[in-house]
């Protein structure tokens, strides 16, 4: 008797719909055909156990199971629920009238429980296009799958359940979600705030440009200084996520197994952190089981880099490619797969290894020569792409020791959110390009233009500051967007004498 279950397998950030195959025939062995790995393979004893401890037999006869396609190779531990209710359904142990209705995934464990997996939200998606009535998974996931509407979401925590369920027609009340509703009661729930920064006004302000236009910044300052506080603060000004954007982001998170149990909908802005130590497969994804990276796991939201001359030079340059594209294709032997990648690139770093270089109190021991080799450690196509540079100095005491809260990252969040939409507006003819920092050359001829004035005042500055002919076009896409936060339609000279102020490291001899 030959019997189908649906289940499914994700590539990228996308869901394949996989059909099992198992027949029940005399003869002995159990054979497992259509490109399994290992852990596909070792599924036999799981099954086996898992049947016995649900109270049935598991078929002393030949077995034969196909996972099609077979072009497509078939991972991990998540097909042990539909190969065990097809088994059982060829044996004819179980009714098969209903399993074409329902996609199943989900590990099972030597007593029959239901262990959780990892892409539910892709393969819940996959389910309703391809017409599934509904998905069987593990309970610890059903939150997760159910933000898809229009689709029974059945969690189950024992093999034996479903049994009952396909057997007998006992009920298994789905989990709903109200989508919009999460999303409304958890956007902007943050758990820091800008009202707890002392001081640093200047730092501050230049994280609203760049959370305004969408640069990427650079921060360069003595240890202690406040830097990776400030950057944990970011996303709280950011704009909050759109509902395309939370389910997308949400998406990614799922393939990676970073859903936890109790979350159904991701409502806030991502904040990456990896440790100067990472590896670059880390760092952009890939590996013998495809995985998303860091950048792509920051999508929608910040990828922040500590101290960042400490990280291999092969990892900083792998950033170059997304940070223009917005998007990392992996192409290995056997496979190739695409992730999303359109973070803010937030980056720290000492001024010189003893930390001290332009401190205002203590005195820096590096040779001149010490601090150029450790600033050039970072690449000039990678500092090309960073928009804004700013210098962080230690908080005096009196700033330190005040009552006064600062101003909260709603206020901020508001002027940030204006701006945005004027560029928006601004950009709504142009594909893919919604903020200032995504600006190609043509696009600042159009929409930067400078006044005779403003011209030669970028001239000037350019020539007695000594700044690189790289700064010209940063300078103009940063001044665009303090224009856009006072709401100005034109580039006024004292914008772009702000812009001009950030771009620390183009200057000739900042480093002695």
């Amino acid at each position: 008797m030959l019997i189908k279950t649906y289940a499914s397998a994700v590539y990228g950030i996308n869901a394949t719909t996989v059909t099992i195959e198992v027949t029940v025939s005399q003869g002995i062995r159990f054979f497992l055909v259509g490109l399994p790995d290992n852990a596909v393979k070792e599924s036999q004893r799981r099954i086996e156990a898992a049947v016995k401890s649900a109270g049935f037999a598991f078929p002393n006869k030949r077995i034969v199971v196909n996972m099609a396609p077979a072009d497509i190779r078939k991972e991990g531990a998540s097909y042990d629920l539909p190969l065990a209710i097809g088994v059982l359904a060829a044996s004819e142990q179980l009714s098969a009238e209903r399993l074409g209705d329902y996609l199943m995934i989900g590990e099972l464990s030597l007593d029959g429980t239901i262990q959780r997996v990892k892409g539910v939200l892709p393969i819940a998606i996959r389910a309703r296009e391809e017409g599934f009535k509904g998905v069987i998974l593990p309970k610890s996931n059903a939150r997760e799958a159910a933000v898809v509407s229009e689709l029974d979401i059945l969690g189950v925590e024992q093999l034996s359940e479903v049994i009952n369920f396909l057997n007998q027609g006992n009920s298994i009340d789905p989990t709903v979600v109200d989508t919009r509703q999460e999303f409304l009661n958890q956007a902007n729930r943050y758990e820091v705030d800008f009202a707890d920064v002392r001081g640093q006004e200047n730092v501050k302000r230049a994280l609203e440009i760049a959370a305004a236009g969408g640069h990427n910044l650079i921060m360069i300052g003595p240890p202690g200084a406040g830097k990776t506080m400030l950057a944990k603060r970011l996303p709280t000004i950011i704009p909050p996520l759109t509902l395309q954007e939370a389910l997308e982001t949400t998406k990614i998170h799922s393939v990676a197994g970073k859903i936890s149990k109790d979350m159904a909908l991701m409502t806030i802005r991502p904040f990456r952190s990896p440790h100067h130590t990472i590896s670059d497969i880390a760092l952009v994804g890939g590996g013998t089981v495809p995985q998303p990276g860091e950048i792509s796991l920051a999508h929608n939201g910040v990828l922040f880099l500590d101290e960042l001359p400490e990280f291999k030079r092969t990892v900083l340059e792998v950033l170059r490619q997304p940070l223009e594209d917005r998007m990392i294709n992996i192409s290995r032997a056997k496979f190739a797969v695409s992730y999303p990648a359109s973070f803010m690139l937030v980056a720290s770093m000492n001024p010189c290894p003893c930390g001290f270089y332009n401190h205002p109190e203590k005195e820096c021991s590096c040779t001149p020569g010490l601090v150029q080799k450790y600033l050039s450690r970072i690449s000039g196509p990678l500092l090309d792409r960073i928009d804004i540079h700013i210098e962080v100095v230690p908080v005096p005491f009196d700033k330190l020791s005040e009552k006064r809260n600062g101003e909260p990252s709603a206020s901020i969040r508001e002027r940030v959110t204006r701006a945005r939409a004027i560029q928006e507006e601004r950009f709504t003819d142009t594909e893919n390009v919604h903020c200032n920092a995504q600006m190609g050359s043509s696009m600042i001829r159009k929409h930067c233009y400078l006044s005779p004035a403003g011209q030669q005042l970028l001239k000037n500055a350019m020539e007695r500051l000594g700044l690189s002919a790289r700064a010209y076009d940063r300078i103009l896409k940063v001044s665009r967007t303090i224009a856009d936060l006072e709401g100005s339609p034109e580039i006024k000279n004292e914008h772009l004498a702000e812009a001009i102020q950030y771009r620390s490291l183009d200057r000739e001899g900042w480093a002695g």
